[in-house]
């Protein structure tokens, strides 16, 4: 079975999608992708770099981190072994650290796995910030424009019911352009949040929730709610290991 779908066009991804009477993640807005679990695609993946400002804040050293084109890679294997994984975002900021639901959303834990052991996250821009409504931090677009990423997505897992604070502080899911879109982008919720349960939770923070509230405590450039983050956070480099 083919769990990983090639992407054969790249005009738009989802990215964090915040409209005040209907609020969704989307990759340009939070997500990214087509239907089935894995797909290949082309792309060029241009872009213009954002203009980056940086606050200093205590504990955050400066980067040399830039939006760039994303590293050319494979496919995952979806033959892995579907076990919890930690994984640690090493950040100019500090380490973000959270276990990975291997078992719950073993596909999006394989791919991620697969992505963070290429390389494909090093030296990229945390590039979206929502302080309003919506709390979380967007990551995981090498292009830090909301619309890159690798040359597959994958099918949906793990969503939650449709409740109040359905995604709780400390949350890891992933941005999509709609259903069963996921591909590289993902979000980290700083507060609990609301949201329509459309998006795949994949992973809980166990260390580091406090940088990225510094982050979101830092806000928006340009004062909006919804945008670039004041505070440069880069993502150095991912470690992944089996969790236990």
């Amino acid at each position: 079975m083919n769990l990983f779908k090639r992407l054969v066009a790249t005009t738009s991804v989802a990215a964090l999608v915040v409209v005040v009477s209907a609020v969704g993640l989307s990759e340009s807005s939070f997500a990214r992708g087509t239907s089935s679990p894995v797909t290949p695609r082309t792309s060029t993946n241009t872009f213009s770099a954002p203009v980056i400002t940086s606050t200093a804040v205590t504990g955050c050293a400066k980067t040399n981190s830039v939006a760039h084109n994303p590293i050319k890679t494979g496919f995952p294997d979806p033959k892995v072994a579907q076990v919890d994984r930690t994984f640690t975002l090493n950040t100019n900021c500090g380490p973000i650290v959270f276990k990975a639901f291997g078992k719950k959303a073993p596909i999006t834990v394989i791919a991620m796995t697969y992505l963070a052991k290429s390389g494909f996250f090093d030296h990229s821009l945390c590039h979206r910030l929502t302080t309003s409504q919506i709390f979380v931090l967007q990551c995981g677009d090498p292009t830090a424009t909301g619309s890159g990423g690798p040359l597959f997505s994958y099918r949906d897992e793990n969503l939650p019911s449709d409740d109040p604070e359905d995604y709780p502080a400390g949350t890891i899911a992933m941005a999509n352009s709609g259903k069963n879109t996921n591909s590289s982008q993902f979000f980290i919720v700083y507060k609990d949040t609301y949201l329509p349960p459309s998006y795949t939770i994949w992973g809980e923070v166990t260390k580091g929730l406090d940088i990225v509230k510094k982050v979101a405590a830092a806000g928006v450039v340009g004062g909006s709610n919804d945008g670039t983050p004041k505070l440069t956070i880069a993502i150095d480099s991912v470690t992944v290991k089996s969790a236990g």
